[in-house]
């Protein structure tokens, strides 16, 4: 197995009818108690535990550093803390926000997604991770919190210019919630990212305590370590419009210090919910994708 098999046997586990008929069903049981719409999933996730995860090209990051990490320890599910981290190799580390917007084809949904993060410690495994304190969308989803959510954000934009800009411009109903930016890619550079937050925060994602339950509903994602190797920094200076915004997070007198953009897509593997693949380093997780039978596979939505 190789990143280009890889890829294309990620691809074909996506069938647009059947995310179709996953919308559908969607708004009928979005209707039902939270609780039983776990229980529904739950039942399903026994049946498939993995989910094929492709982000489209041009997904992008705004990293924001945090100067009084004290400030997000609150928000931190049970057994994290607050990490510094760099973003690109031969950086300082720093404590940081993110915030990403990317489009996304799955077996279960199809869309657009913004979501807030904050870099975090696990003190359980020693892992850097990826924390989710907030996100929204023009697809479905679904949280521990929520259950199945519909759209809450409706004409999002998230597309590229034959110019080179970058857009995205998100908003839920009531304003509460948003993200905006605009970014020339045409003089970035491509830089080697920093394995530790990349490759291992991506096998180590969990949800804060506004999106989940305190424990942080761990997941992690499968993929060939080299969709973490480079990506493209975009001067700040080529950013004209950023504005982002939400009700939950708070302000945390953060400074937008960097932008990175994915000019290529990448192809993974998400756990489905309630199910967690633990990965101790980049070695095991080279090997679990090596492994893979795409054959054998029943993926969730399917």
């Amino acid at each position: 197995m190789n990143v280009l098999e890889y890829s294309k046997g990620v691809e074909r586990l996506v069938d647009p009818m059947m995310v179709g008929k996953t919308h559908y069903m969607q708004t009928k049981l979005a209707k039902l108690p939270v609780c039983l719409q776990k229980r529904i999933i739950k039942s399903a996730t026994k049946k498939s535990g993995m989910m094929p995860f492709v982000v489209e090209p041009y997904c992008t990051f705004l990293f924001y550093e945090i100067p009084k990490p004290e400030k997000v320890e609150k928000f931190m599910p049970d057994g994290f803390e607050p990490a510094k981290s760099t973003i690109f190799e031969g950086d300082r580390e720093k404590y940081y926000g993110i915030v990403s917007m990317f489009r996304i084809h799955t077996s279960v949904f199809w869309g657009a997604r913004a979501e807030y993060y904050l870099v975090a410690k696990n003190t359980k495994t020693g892992l850097l991770s990826w924390v989710m304190m907030d996100y929204i969308s023009d697809t479905i989803s679904y949280d521990e919190a929520h259950g199945l959510k519909s759209p809450d954000c409706k004409g999002a934009v998230m597309t590229t210019t034959c110019e080179g800009d970058f857009i995205c411009e998100m908003k839920n109903s009531d304003g509460s919630k948003k993200v905006e930016c605009t970014a020339n890619l045409m003089k970035s550079k491509m830089r080697p990212l920093n394995k530790k937050l990349w490759i291992e925060g991506n096998t180590s994602i969990a949800y804060g305590r506004l999106a989940g339950e305190p424990d942080g509903d761990l997941f992690s994602l499968t993929f060939f370590p080299e969709e973490m190797k480079q990506a493209l920094e975009i001067p700040l200076k080529n950013v004209s419009h950023f504005s982002v915004a939400s009700s939950r997070t708070g302000k945390f007198g953060a400074v937008l210090e960097r932008v990175v953009s994915f000019p290529f897509a990448q192809h993974m593997l998400s756990d489905a919910p309630g199910i967690h693949t633990h990965y101790n380093t980049e070695q095991e997780l080279r090997n679990a994708v090596e492994s893979v039978d795409f054959k054998k596979i029943k993926t969730l939505g399917r």
